[in-house]
């Protein structure tokens, strides 16, 4: 079985580049538990993304909410939103995910009127595609359709690929949204954002709340309640498991041991290190670095 490493950079947007040859798109099949973390980690992407689960079910947490999918459901997440996915009951979860720049889903001269006040509302930051209602399932069809025809590589695909982003944009949007725009949820975006990315690029370092806060710029008992809040843990406990998740590649390499490895992640304490990883991942960081 292939592990696959998530690559995202230190603000938490997302490394993969979306697109085929030729079209600002990706279209491809996801097994949540083949990624070496065991789940899909939080990250975030100018595109936008429609998601089809092809087999189990599987939890997304987009930006503070959390929502179920069931196998043959779909879901769409707006540009722009932190978003994570993990899989229910060991249910072997597999989805088909496409990515697409908002500017290619309808041609510009309707960009401005059907895609931008949806891609900026504050108030869309995802919505369930179930397939039992009609406009849902015709965009999760279209879905499956494009994934077959990028597969198949099928004459004029490109062709075929735009007419039905127009026809699940249009599905979406017709619904008759009341599209908000906060500037305080803007901001409280924007300041997750610099934290996580603060800590991303210091988690190797000696971290303090006071630290996190900063980067931020909150108070510190404003700063916890954010990390309660959005990832329903506290900033230091999220610094210990992006150590956790960080060593986990390290690990990997031959010649590492796990001594190196928890001075490498920012842990000042290899026992420290080793019963954290235990808690974690229900191993020892040695076991671990044996069983690969």
């Amino acid at each position: 079985m292939q592990i696959k490493n998530f690559q995202i950079d230190q603000s938490l947007k997302e490394l993969t580049e979306h697109r085929t040859v030729v079209l600002p798109i990706a279209c491809y099949q996801t097994t949540i538990n083949q990624n070496i973390h065991g789940y899909i980690p939080l990250h975030w992407h100018d595109e936008i993304q429609f998601v089809l689960v092809v087999k189990g079910e599987a939890i997304f947490q987009i930006n503070e909410e959390r929502v179920a999918v069931q196998e043959g459901d779909g879901l769409f997440i707006n540009s722009g939103c932190l978003h994570m996915a993990e899989e229910l009951n060991q249910s072997d979860c597999v989805y088909i995910c496409l990515n697409v720049s908002p500017h290619f889903v309808l041609s510009q001269e309707l960009y401005t009127t059907y895609v931008l006040p949806y891609v900026q509302a504050t108030n869309l930051s995802y919505q369930c595609v179930h397939a039992n209602e009609p406009w849902g399932k015709n965009i999760l069809d279209a879905l499956a359709n494009i994934h077959q025809w990028i597969q198949q590589d099928s004459p004029y695909f490109e062709i075929d690929i735009s007419v039905q982003l127009a026809l699940m944009w249009k599905n979406l949007i017709m619904n008759g949204f009341q599209l908000e725009y906060d500037q305080t949820k803007i901001v409280k975006s924007a300041r997750m954002k610099q934290m996580l990315a603060w800590i991303h690029l210091h988690y190797a370092e000696k971290i303090t709340l006071d630290d996190i806060a900063r980067a931020g710029q909150l108070s510190r008992s404003e700063c916890c309640r954010y990390f309660k809040r959005i990832l329903h843990t506290t900033p230091l406990s999220y610094v210990t498991d992006y150590r956790i998740q960080k060593s986990l590649v390290l690990l990997q390499e031959a010649e590492s041991t796990v001594t190196e490895v928890a001075y490498q992640v920012g842990f000042h304490s290899t026992s420290y290190f080793i019963e954290k990883f235990r808690k974690s991942m229900n191993m020892t960081p040695l076991a671990y670095k044996k069983a690969r």
